[in-house]
């Protein structure tokens, strides 16, 4: 593995039902942590709710995209994420703070794994999605999805301006859209 990610860097498709995610971030670890785990925080960048920090616990997941995309307009499929937005849970399946969160995604078969590793003064995340069910057929969805996350994390850790978020997702889909199909061939 890389050690120094380029932070624009595509996801990699691991299989077909797995997509692995690779960046630095400004650390220290526990505030890396906190924006995964903080209900608050977590809201600023991806989706708010609460994560109850054991192997078992619930996470959930309040996706109020016109929260982190202000002003922007989704496409017509996510136009019920920007608002009024979606709710669902899922479970902890580990948790090992401040450097392992693995939690189910809307189903028992769709599973995130966020990997923390401090290097220096910065933070190297790996982030996995798995699935085995039924949206198996969304992995590249996700990929466009974690990555245009990310890059909002990144501008909230570096307190960089907000970089936008549909445009950035709908010019990121097709790319990972090909990349899929190219591992299905």
């Amino acid at each position: 593995m890389n050690s120094t990610p380029d932070n624009q860097s595509p996801a990699e498709f691991i299989s077909r039902g797995e997509v692995r995610l690779t960046r630095l971030l400004p650390g220290p670890i526990e505030r890396v942590w906190e924006y995964l785990t903080d209900p608050g925080k977590r809201a600023r960048w991806f989706a708010g709710g609460i994560t109850e920090q054991r192997a078992g616990g619930r996470i959930e997941f309040i996706m109020h995209h016109a929260k982190i995309a202000p002003g922007e307009t989704p496409p017509d499929q996510y136009k019920h994420v920007q608002n009024p937005g979606v709710t669902f849970e899922g479970k902890v399946r580990r948790c090992e703070p401040p450097r392992l969160l693995v939690f189910t995604f809307g189903s028992e078969d769709s599973e995130v794994t966020f990997e923390l590793t401090p290097q220096g003064r910065q933070v190297l995340l790996l982030v996995t999605h798995r699935s085995t069910g039924e949206d198996l057929p969304e992995i590249p969805n996700y990929a466009s999805g974690w990555h245009t996350h990310f890059s909002l994390l990144i501008a909230l850790l570096e307190e960089a301006p907000r970089p936008p978020f549909w445009s950035a997702h709908a010019r990121l889909k097709p790319v990972y859209d090909k990349l899929y199909a190219a591992l299905k061939s």
